[in-house]
């Protein structure tokens, strides 16, 4: 499965913007979203920035990553935490005509 991960840009450098997020640190490409400022949130997927999102879309982002790896841990507790939004499983989907 692959996962993009919120980052935010802590350094910019040319095309290179220096990330943070979810306790690591990433030298990240943005020549596929443009420009970033220091403070921007960039949604990052095999160190290449993918899209840029508000800090709400990270969180809700980071929420979601923390109740997979809760559930990878076995901590069913965790996984079973309210994440604070509505998660697609828990939407009401249209009924097709």
């Amino acid at each position: 499965m692959c996962l993009g991960i919120p980052m935010r840009v802590v350094t910019v450098q040319g095309a290179v913007a220096g990330c943070h997020g979810r306790g690591v640190e990433r030298r990240v490409g943005t020549l596929l979203i443009g420009e970033v400022a220091v403070g921007d949130w960039l949604l990052v997927h095999l160190d290449q920035a993918r899209e840029r999102i508000d800090a709400a879309r990270a969180a809700e982002i980071d929420a979601v990553l923390d109740l997979l790896e809760a559930a990878q841990r076995g901590d069913v507790d965790a996984a079973s935490a309210d994440p604070g939004f509505a998660l697609p499983s828990r939407q009401k989907r249209p009924v097709a005509p």
